[in-house]
């Protein structure tokens, strides 16, 4: 199969447009009208909400890579949280971080760090991979299950659904903090995990690519930036596998273990 080079590929102006909407719109933030500490607080929870239980611990560490196990509502709940992050619909996210991981940092690697950190930053987002027909291939477990479809089909009706409820209870300030600015800073941080993580920090192992543990992505991932472990023994639900890597996310799937609510937890075994 002959992949495309990135500069083959035609722009996504439909992406473009919406990623110039999102990042014009949080800047309304530094109006002092728009600030207030409510705002801010909704921005944090639903950060942790959308980024955390959705994104790392639900689309990443259970979904994608199956590395424990929850009762079926639960991973339900986790899929809906991770569709509020409006990094398009679980089944195409899924799909791209599963083909990400069977060529990382290849030529088909949709976000390959070896061409550069705006690249595999978000510059990739802007075009139209060639990865994306390759998605129901790596999605054969999810994409016939009506629920992933409905989320994946609607994620961004959530969005204007949770905008209404947030203007509901707080005006414009609380959809200007819980949607724009906390999707902005979500977007970077997801997206550091492709380029920092891929540039910066300290390799523990030798994964076969260029990912690496950097701390600073870790803090605000919730785990996440401790990339060359986790690109080493992808199956692991644990990525921080040192005594001073901090995961957040892993303390979850620990709490969840605890109670019953996880089981099946693979784990690393360096």
């Amino acid at each position: 199969m002959t992949i495309a080079r990135s500069t083959d590929r035609s722009l996504n102006w439909p992406i473009i447009l919406f990623m110039v909407a999102i990042h014009f719109g949080a800047l309304f933030a530094l109006l002092p009208a728009n600030f207030s500490w409510g705002a801010v607080g909704v921005a944090f929870l639903l950060y942790f909400i959308t980024g955390c239980l959705g994104i790392t611990l639900g689309w990443h560490r259970l979904i994608a890579h199956r590395s424990f196990r929850v009762p079926k509502w639960l991973e339900y709940f986790f899929l809906l949280c991770g569709s509020l992050s409006c990094q398009s619909g679980a089944i195409e996210w899924i799909g791209l971080h599963r083909h990400h991981h069977a060529f990382s940092d290849q030529e088909e690697d949709h976000h390959n760090s070896g061409r550069g950190f705006w690249w595999s930053h978000m510059g990739w987002l802007l075009h139209d991979v060639p990865a994306k027909s390759e998605i129901s291939r790596f999605t054969r477990d999810i994409n016939t299950d009506p629920v992933y479809i409905l989320v994946d089909r609607y994620f961004l009706v959530l969005q204007v659904a949770l905008g209404a409820l947030l203007y509901a209870l707080g005006g414009w300030s609380f959809v200007i903090w819980g949607i724009f600015v906390r999707l902005v800073v979500v977007y970077h941080f997801t997206w550091f995990v492709n380029s920092a993580t891929h540039k910066f920090g300290y390799r523990s192992y030798e994964s076969g690519d260029r990912s690496t543990n950097c701390w600073w992505v870790a803090l605000f991932t919730f785990g996440e930036g401790w990339h060359n472990n986790h690109h080493t023994y992808q199956y692991s639900a644990r990525h921080g596998l040192q005594w001073w890597e901090i995961d957040v996310t892993w303390m979850i799937i620990r709490s969840l273990q605890a109670v019953g609510l996880a089981d099946k937890v693979k784990l690393a075994k360096p």
